[in-house]
């Protein structure tokens, strides 16, 4: 029963963040940033009938939120909850598929949240409760002058996979701080910019994590401007649902602002879902990747330090998870990629060096457009399989180490017997007039 109730809830905040395009939650207080623990979320049922659907709905089921009203009996049982836990509401919104409101609560200095969340877990009246879960991304910068700049592009042969391939079309959803989309080598490869954390705009232009993955991703080739991206002629959907934390000197989300920017990322038909970040399991999370994955979207997640891999997102079946390469032995299920000194975009048309999975898990998305331009209907299984059975020994000052290969994966990928056969049998100057003209589809 629980667990049909929280599908509903997850299809139902999917309706709910689509009308977000017109009228969104309010943002969270800034006491959520410092104090993530002091909240909770928590959905009751809502059997409120919208009051008018929208023209032009997907058939999805995703529109129609923005007329989906509240009901008084809702509302009451939020009431209620409120007065017998000594709940503050500070967030709520209507959710039309099958009926339910969610509530972000600040609950009470004094007591335990875990005690608290299991006895609300357990009154009749409540349909899901929850931690306001925090997540962060995994990357520190690093500056170093004699780094040999751009080493990635050589160990994953990008230079002779863009001669089959540069991801056009493909879709990438960049779920992470925001993305300067002005910067010179980001120029028209950023479609799409959603803030789910605040309404600055121009503080979204000034992020960095999400301006090194991105940069990673999609940089402009051949444009004479600074680098170039795995997949350069990718589309970046830039969707916001983190901020830079001055106490952790990282970024950071939580699952309010990510749970917005997943169901936008479906919203928006993204072919890929970049999640550069790491956090606990996270029931809410979870249902809405699971429902992406089932509609054929590709997931990737960063390994957090220490390899665990019990949390979100690479905790969840079907997601792909991503490390930065290293000498030691590591889990076969794991792809990897570089990560460390890694030189790629900064806020305001600047360059720099960063490390981190965060950089791996965006090594491995590119080569994934890179893979999907060639067959748009590939499955995710498929891709990891691809990329985990190409990955290659590179060298390294601490020995060598494993690595994707995106140009061996499009040779298997086209059935050639290696990336130096498929060069042989095949080229062409323009990679994009060899895609394959069905559009994917999810």
């Amino acid at each position: 029963m629980k667990s049909a109730i929280l599908m509903a809830l997850v299809l139902g905040l999917a309706g709910c963040a689509s009308g977000l395009n017109a009228t969104r939650p309010a943002a969270l207080p800034g006491d959520v940033q410092a104090n993530p623990d002091s909240y909770v979320v928590v959905a009751v049922r809502n059997e409120s009938l919208p009051v008018a659907s929208r023209a032009g709905s997907t058939p999805r089921g995703y529109d129609g939120a923005a007329s989906y009203s509240t009901s008084s009996a809702a509302l009451a049982l939020i009431e209620s909850i409120a007065h017998d836990y000594g709940l503050h509401e500070v967030a709520g919104w209507p959710i039309d598929a099958l009926h339910v409101h969610c509530v972000v609560f600040r609950r009470p200095l004094e007591g335990d949240r875990a005690e608290l969340l299991e006895r609300l877990a357990h009154d009749p009246r409540v349909a899901l409760a929850q931690p306001l879960n925090t997540f962060q991304t995994a990357t520190a910068a690093f500056n170093d002058p004699y780094a040999k700049l751009q080493t990635s592009l050589d160990a994953l042969g990008i230079a002779e996979a863009h001669r089959w391939s540069m991801g056009a079309g493909v879709r990438i959803a960049v779920i992470d701080t925001g993305v300067n989309s002005s910067h010179p080598d980001l120029r028209g490869r950023v479609v799409e910019r959603r803030n789910f954390v605040d309404g600055d705009m121009a503080g979204f232009e000034g992020d960095l994590h999400g301006t090194q993955v991105a940069g990673i991703i999609a940089a402009v080739a051949n444009n004479g401007e600074g680098i170039v991206g795995i997949a350069p002629r990718a589309d970046i959907l830039a969707l916001k649902a983190c901020w830079h934390s001055p106490v952790s000197g990282g970024a950071v989300c939580n699952s309010f602002t990510l749970a917005q920017a997943l169901v936008a990322a479906v919203d928006s038909r993204a072919d890929i879902v970049n999640l550069s970040l790491a956090g606990p399991s996270d029931p809410l999370l979870s249902e809405l990747v699971e429902r992406g994955i089932a509609r054929g979207m590709i997931y990737v997640g960063s390994v957090p330090p220490g390899g665990r891999r019990d949390g979100f997102p690479v905790g969840i079946a079907g997601v792909i998870a991503a490390d930065s390469s290293a000498p030691a032995a590591r889990p076969a299920s794991v792809l990897y990629a570089p990560g460390n000194n890694v030189l790629t975009l900064t806020p305001g048309g600047h360059y720099d060096f960063a490390s981190g999975s965060s950089l791996a898990a965006a090594h491995v998305s590119g080569a994934l457009a890179l893979l999907i331009a060639r067959q748009p209907h590939i499955a995710a299984a498929t891709l990891d399989q691809l990329l985990s059975k190409t990955s290659t020994a590179v060298p390294s000052d601490a020995g060598p180490v494993d690595t994707i290969s995106a140009c061996e994966a499009l040779a298997a990928l086209l059935s050639r017997a290696s990336c130096s056969a498929l060069a042989a049998s095949e080229s062409t100057a323009d990679p994009d007039m060899k895609r394959t003209a069905a559009a994917r589809s999810h």
